[in-house]
């Protein structure tokens, strides 16, 4: 299974969802595909579109998918590397009013440097990206939340 997550935006991104459904129409996705799309609006017959997904039902297909493909948002990468999923990352961008900014092309670009998911970029294609990520080992992600605290406390202590 494929869980595709536009997060909670109040922006469409609708380019992502076309994306993958063209993949499906081609033949490229034979897995079952579950979106949830937030505020973008489509429909299709092809995927199961569902506007937001209590978190129980989320983590559940989080858990159940075999890769997940996302915004550009920092939370939505985190959940899926969190699960060791592999993860394609297909950044918002402004030019197409899917953002306010194109920070995610950062965000995205770095977490790729450090070998932790693929990025898709306007000019790439998706079904070469869904070739190459079958033999795809993301690294394991390790959080440095821990190393941010005790830094933190340190600080504190010798103020």
């Amino acid at each position: 299974m494929i869980l595709v997550t536009l997060g909670t935006q109040d922006k469409q991104f609708t380019r992502l969802i076309k994306l993958v459904e063209d993949e499906v129409s081609k033949g490229n996705i034979d897995d079952e595909v579950i979106v949830q799309a937030g505020l973008t609006k489509y429909k299709s017959n092809k995927i199961k579109i569902f506007d937001f997904i209590n978190s129980d039902e989320f983590d559940n297909y989080m858990k159940s998918a075999d890769l997940i493909i996302t915004h550009g948002g920092v939370g939505s990468i985190l959940s899926g590397l969190k699960r060791n999923k592999k993860i394609i990352v297909v950044p918002r961008l402004k030019k197409y009013k899917e953002h306010t900014n194109d920070h995610q092309i950062q965000i995205c670009n770095k977490f790729s440097e450090l070998g932790y998911i693929k990025v898709l970029n306007e000019d790439d294609d998706l079904g070469n990206l869904l070739k190459e990520i079958k033999d795809f080992k993301p690294k394991k992600y390790v959080s440095n939340t821990k190393n941010i605290i005790d830094t933190l406390e340190n600080y504190i202590d010798n103020i």
